[in-house]
């Protein structure tokens, strides 16, 4: 990866130069039995159509706080690159009455309603598929971003010494996030070609940290498994070898 990325969003813009073709987020839901896999280009091309709706259609600015009511998932991964990409605070789980916009699943909605702001809703169905009905006071983000551009550029370029995370009690600025990703990356042993499997959730940094942002940083990429409890050993042994997984925590 590039030594000079500072931002979350300049590591996927290395990732996509370095090798766009290779897998970036696995994802398996053994609740439901989904499994979708993104390479680095689909990954980004999602990433720029959100960040398109969240700069354009609800009009969000650098330094704005957007509350993520969301579980891991790999749509929960695509509005983390999002939020750095048009520079406003991804805050996750954070407090949607003190949040400028929220973007909830379908088990916060309620606690969503509290945000005086923009609110979009995800369905997280298989195939990224919409509600069967909007919920009320909601945009359905799955009706809302295929319309979106397929590339990005902010209205104002993203300072990487401003926030841009908050998880767990802890704040960083897109720098600190690039630099701790490294670090976490090195200790799990990643480099290029790594396959982290994660059954974390991302409500912790060290959750977001290897679902998503250790593997991103260091030119790896993640298996991420949503309710893994419900997988016995045997399977679990199988998709390791399956998806070639090369670390698991």
């Amino acid at each position: 990866m590039n030594a000079s990325d500072r931002t979350p969003a300049d590591l996927l813009r290395s990732a996509l130069a370095a090798d766009p073709a290779r897998p970036m987020v696995t994802f398996y839901d053994d609740a439901t039995g989904e499994r979708v896999e993104l390479s680095v280009a689909t990954f980004a091309n999602w990433v720029a159509k959100t960040a398109n709706l969240l700069q354009g259609d609800l009009a969000a600015e650098p330094g704005d706080r957007v509350a993520l009511l969301l579980p891991a998932h790999w749509q929960s991964a695509v509005w983390l690159l999002a939020c750095a990409s048009v520079g406003v605070v991804a805050e996750v789980q954070g407090d949607p009455a003190a949040a400028d916009l929220v973007v909830s699943g379908p088990d916060s909605l309620e606690a969503a309603r509290a945000c005086r702001g923009e609110r979009i809703a995800l369905a997280l169905r298989p195939l990224g598929s919409r509600f069967p009905q909007a919920p009320e006071g909601f945009a359905d983000y799955a009706v809302e971003v295929p319309g979106q551009g397929d590339r990005f550029a902010p209205f104002a370029p993203v300072d990487p010494d401003a926030p841009a995370l908050t998880v767990g009690g802890a704040g960083f600025t897109g720098a600190e996030l690039v630099a701790r990703a490294r670090e976490d990356g090195a200790a799990l042993g990643l480099d290029a070609g790594s396959r982290l499997l994660s059954g974390r959730t991302y409500d912790t940094w060290d959750g977001l940290s290897a679902g998503l942002f250790a593997p991103l940083a260091t030119g790896g990429s993640v298996v991420l498994c949503r309710h893994l409890g419900q997988l016995g050993a045997d399977a679990l042994a199988q998709r390791v070898e399956s998806e070639r997984v090369t670390r698991t925590v």
